[in-house]
């Protein structure tokens, strides 16, 4: 299974979708800092906005290719994962303002990822494995708080044939909330990828429900839409978060958006 049919597979020229450009950065604080929900919406609030904005490091870089498995009309939720097996994945993923890196208050931030077969949900069979598909397993999204925090519980992604272990991305603005979870209309402002430590990958993808994936895995080096720029390209800050990688990781990541 590939991402042929939207140039999202390795070997391709990579793409850019419109001409907007998104800052991506990294901040020590960001994996630190504290969460709640709204009872309106899954959101995320902090006690003090400043710390995130004064840790990031603004750096300008192209977004990159949606891919062909994005499906409209996710559920607004901080836990994607269901029942999908795999060890734990805490992200906590900032927006800011390219001009001001001012954190974006309201924001929907959303992803998208296969399991640990490399199956999507609303396209199992993809990448060879016959389970079940609900078309909702390990996508949705949650709007930032004041301090333009998003964090999403999930798994720790597979990988399918052609593309490294990775993460789609979105940010959208002014979205409408609905009645049965998800959301509608809006702007979208930042579509990307975020990617995964070559080393841990290798650690993580020796696990026993990892390891039941036989299609070959292209690593970070080989795939054809990571581009080696680091942080600037979606490289997640990873930090374990126990003392063997079964008990999964923490990652981080600052997107500066043009609002």
């Amino acid at each position: 299974m590939t991402d042929a049919s939207s140039k999202d597979t390795a070997g391709t020229t990579r793409t850019v979708i419109g001409r907007r450009t998104v800052l991506i950065a990294t901040g020590a604080t960001a994996a630190s800092l504290a969460v709640a929900a709204a009872p309106e919406a899954p959101t995320a609030e902090a006690a003090d906005p400043a710390p995130v904005a004064a840790a990031a490091v603004c750096t300008l870089t192209k977004e990159m290719t949606e891919g062909p498995y994005y499906l409209d009309g996710q559920l607004v939720r901080a836990d994607i994962s269901e029942d999908k097996t795999g060890i734990p994945l805490e992200l906590t993923l900032t927006v800011v303002d390219d001009s001001t890196c001012a954190p974006l208050n309201n924001a929907l931030v959303e992803i998208w990822h296969c399991d640990a077969l490399g199956e999507y949900s609303g396209f199992v069979g993809n990448n060879g494995h016959d389970e079940p598909d609900n078309g909702t397993f390990l996508r949705g999204g949650v709007l930032t708080g004041s301090d333009g925090v998003a964090r999403i519980r999930s798994v720790y992604p597979g990988w399918y044939r052609g593309r490294c272990v990775h993460i789609h991305a979105k940010v959208h603005t002014d979205v409408t909330l609905t009645d049965d979870g998800s959301f509608t209309g809006g702007e979208e402002l930042h579509t990307g990828q975020l990617f995964f430590d070559e080393t841990i990958t290798t650690r993580v993808a020796a696990l026993a429900v990892y390891a039941a994936n036989t299609v070959p895995r292209t690593t970070l080096a080989q795939d054809g839409i990571y581009d080696d720029g680091g942080a600037a390209s979606g490289l997640l800050t990873l930090t374990a978060l126990g003392s063997s990688p079964s008990a999964g990781y923490a990652g981080a990541l600052t997107l500066g958006v043009e609002s």
